[in-house]
């Protein structure tokens, strides 16, 4: 009778997690980030609370999709690189969390368009998928021109389009400031790094180069907080 209790609350805990294992899996990303930086959000009101929608977010870092996908209050899908994707050690947890593989051509034939698919299927589905227009980490820490990817998302599903700006990553280890990212120890901890949500754009405003406009402002914005010469 004494280890009656106890059971029942862990029989309880383990059917929660595996009942919904990707809001498990988004809270304790949302504690692990939160131990790691000291994070500022603005903006979450804007990710609508029903429905289809895209994010579009500069890329800095390998820590990105989950600065965004811990602050998001709805699970994000994310495309990411097939290689990383089917790393042997992480392979198990980028399918948990939805990721979408997505591959050049050049590499895989085919590749582009199966990614689609995923995409469109997710969006068809009613749930939110988070792109990085750029298509690769920056290398100076300045956003580079979107890619033609996010014109063919949303040629197939016409979906609100939602650009967030995220600051504070560039010089962290996972970045490409100090040469190949992960290719040196971590040097700083706790560091200021900021996520700004922007309105959404409506499907037909919602062209790469406006996106782009939105994502350089609200990133500019979140700069000045990351480097401490704001409190808003």
């Amino acid at each position: 009778m004494a280890w009656g209790l106890p059971t029942l609350a862990v029989a309880a805990v383990l059917g929660w997690c595996l009942r919904s294992p990707r809001r498990v899996l988004r809270r304790l990303v949302f504690l692990i980030i939160h131990l790691l930086y000291r994070l500022r959000f603005r903006g979450r009101r804007h990710l609508p609370a029903h429905g289809p929608a895209l994010v579009v977010c500069n890329h800095v870092s390998f820590v990105d999709a989950l600065v965004v996908g811990g602050a998001s209050p709805r699970p994000l899908r994310f495309l990411m690189d097939r290689p990383i994707y089917e790393s042997p050690w992480l392979h198990w947890l980028f399918k948990l969390a939805g990721a979408i593989p997505v591959d050049s051509e050049r590499r895989d034939p085919g590749g582009l368009r199966r990614s689609l698919d995923q995409v469109s299927q997710a969006l068809r589905a009613g749930e939110v998928v988070m792109v990085f227009p750029e298509g690769r980490l920056t290398k100076d820490g300045e956003i580079h021109p979107f890619r033609r990817g996010l014109d063919l998302i949303l040629a197939r599903d016409p979906v609100p389009v939602v650009p967030a700006g995220l600051a504070g990553l560039w010089g962290s280890w996972t970045s490409h400031c100090h040469g190949r990212a992960l290719g040196t120890p971590p040097r700083r901890f706790r560091a200021r790094v900021a996520l700004y949500f922007g309105a959404p754009l409506a499907p037909a405003e919602a062209d790469r180069q406006r996106l782009e406009e939105r994502v350089r402002a609200l990133k500019g914005e979140a700069d000045e907080w990351a480097a401490g010469r704001s409190r808003r």
